[in-house]
This record gives C-alpha cells, sequence and structure tokens, in this order.
C-alpha cells in the first residue's frame, strides 16, 4: 500500500517513483477509457492526498515529515493537473494539456534515450535522463501555472542544448523556479552571484567544473560583469553549446 512505502524510502525516491506511478496511471486511464477514466482517477488521486496529510498528522520522524511534505507538494500539482484535464475535457494522450506536463517514465529495452530500466522525464518533444543526483531531502516549490510555462521554456532550451534567462522584478522566484526544475531532473544547480571583478579566466575555470561534473548553473546579476569581460564568455558558452550539439565528450 501506498502508505507504507513513503514512509520506507528517501525523499528523492518518493518523489520520482510516485510520479513514474502518477504518469503510467494517467496515461492508461487516457488509452483504456478517455475523459470518462481521468473523472474517475481525479477520485483516486485526491484520496491519496488525503492519505499522506492523515499520515503527516501521526507521529512520525522529522526526516520523515520532511519527505512527505515535499510529496505532498509534488501530488498537489498532479491532482490540479488531473483536475483541468478533467475540466478542459482531454480524452487523449497526445493532448497538449497532458503532454506539457513534466512526465516521468522507465526506458524500454531498445530505447534510444536510455538502457532499459533508466528514469526517463519527458516533456513535449524533450526527454531527459534523469539525473540520479543526490540533492539531499529539500522541500519542493509549490508549482503554478506560470511555473509549468517556464519548465516549457526551459525544457524546449534544454532540448536544443541551449540555456534561459528568466527576466523578471526581483524576488519573483527566477532562480528558486530554475533550481526546482534541476531538482525534477535530478541536477546539481550551482547559484553563482556575478560580479564587476570576474575575469574570463575564473569564468573558463567555473565552465569547466560545471562540464565535468555535468551541473547546471544560475547566474545572478549576469549584468554586472564588464563588457569587455562578457565578450569572451559568451565565446566560451558558445563553444560549450556547440560541442554538446555535436555529441563531442572532450573540447578545446
Amino acid at each position: 500500500p501506498r502508505g507504507e512505502w513513503v514512509l520506507k524510502w528517501p525523499g528523492a525516491t518518493l518523489i520520482a517513483g510516485s510520479s513514474i506511478f502518477w504518469t503510467l496511471e494517467v496515461d492508461q486511464t487516457l488509452r483504456n477509457d478517455g475523459h470518462k477514466g481521468i473523472t474517475e482517477y481525479f477520485t483516486k488521486v485526491h484520496e491519496q492526498l488525503l492519505e499522506l496529510t492523515r499520515i503527516v498528522s501521526g507521529k512520525i520522524t522529522k526526516l520523515q515529515r520532511k519527505s512527505l511534505g515535499a510529496l505532498i507538494t509534488i501530488d498537489v500539482h498532479a491532482r490540479d493537473v488531473t483536475s483541468s484535464m478533467r475540466d478542459a475535457g482531454v480524452s487523449s494522450v497526445t493532448d497538449f494539456a497532458w503532454i506539457s506536463q513534466l512526465r516521468y517514465e522507465l526506458a524500454g529495452a531498445g530505447s534510444a534515450h536510455g538502457d532499459e530500466g533508466d528514469t526517463l522525464v519527458r516533456q513535449l518533444d524533450g526527454v531527459f535522463k534523469y539525473g540520479c543526483e543526490y540533492l539531499g531531502n529539500s522541500m519542493r516549490l509549490v508549482v503554478t501555472p506560470l511555473t509549468d510555462r517556464i519548465y516549457l521554456t526551459l525544457t524546449g532550451a534544454l532540448q536544443l542544448f541551449l540555456g534561459g534567462a528568466p527576466a523578471g522584478p526581483a524576488g519573483t522566484g527566477k532562480t528558486e523556479t530554475t533550481k526546482d526544475l534541476a531538482k525534477a531532473l535530478a541536477k546539481q544547480c550551482v547559484v553563482f552571484n556575478c560580479s564587476d571583478g570576474l575575469d574570463y579566466k575564473a569564468m573558463g575555470k567555473f565552465f569547466k567544473g560545471l562540464c565535468t561534473a555535468g551541473a547546471w548553473a544560475c547566474f545572478d546579476e549576469f549584468n554586472r560583469i564588464d563588457l569587455e569581460v562578457l565578450s569572451v564568455v559568451a565565446q566560451q558558452v558558445s563553444s560549450i553549446q556547440q560541442a554538446m550539439q555535436a555529441g563531442l565528450t572532450r573540447f578545446t
């Protein structure tokens, strides 16, 4: 039963496993029963969420409470997506309302995107291998419709081996949203505060570290870097992007 295994596994495993089950169940429901099935499945998702809230209200350890807190955040989003699909009359697995969501699945035999049993994350045409990076038992960001749109934009850029530049007023969650997408894909995300004291050599070393570790980076206050340095940094970023597009493992 779900009420038992959610207390037995680490937070990252819980969220990944729960997301795989949700994707599989919604996919099968749409294929077999269409819109009627989604209406019935919403009841199940809602009951699972109520079960988690009952467990959190009980006697559990601090670590379990933190894991379940993150899982509830993800489950609330799953419930909201299921509800909006029900209200929109979604009846096909190819409907935009469904394929625009982050969908987790296990790679089958002969998959072009990974070995059999690997966890894959899909969104529209983008397919990403789950990073399996240990990020600690951290909380997750509450997902809103705006967050979903940012995820869509960033995963679209990632699929093309490009980056993203979220813009907006200070304190609106640009960095946190990017970090949360990294958590969703199990990738390490390093936040770096730029200043006018940076030179191209320091940035070059930073990029080397990112490439070696396969990590993401958020460059806060990127506009503070001097223009003379920025032109060289742009060339460094371009070299990395071109190497990724060519599928190279080493480049200069």
